[in-house]
């Protein structure tokens, strides 16, 4: 199980990478071939939606079936172990978060910026025709 995570932490980076250029100011000669990449590539993310719904219904049955520690009847190793795992279930719902705000900021960035670019050349078109 621990692929499927690393992939998803991945996906995550890779998404808020293309956000941070996206929306960096100075680089508009990137930023064309930024925004044909990053529209090309929103469909295949958009993968990550289920995969990351799959990931939390998996969380939430290793939550529900975990064994239960009541104040004496683990011992200290089995008390530690418990609380090891619910650390990584809380981060690993945290990389889901993450990779699902990174999507929906990479697709309203790319938008906002295919918007602009699109009243910008309507500018362009109105100064040239007065």
């Amino acid at each position: 199980m621990a692929l499927e995570w690393v992939v998803l932490g991945y996906v995550a980076g890779a998404e808020a990478i293309m956000v941070v250029l996206l929306t960096l100011p100075g680089l508009d000669g990137l930023r064309k071939g930024l925004v044909a990449v990053t529209r090309n590539l929103l469909k295949p993310f958009l993968s990550v939606v289920p995969f990351c719904l799959f990931l939390l219904m998996d969380i939430y049955w290793k939550y529900e079936t975990r064994p239960h520690c009541a104040a004496d009847s683990c011992t200290p190793s089995e008390h530690l172990r418990h609380q090891k795992s619910i650390m990584k279930s809380q981060r690993n719902a945290l990389l889901i978060a993450a990779a699902l705000i990174f999507y929906w900021l990479l697709y309203s960035v790319t938008n906002l910026v295919v918007k602009m670019d699109q009243l910008n050349q309507r500018i362009e078109r109105l100064k040239n025709r007065d």
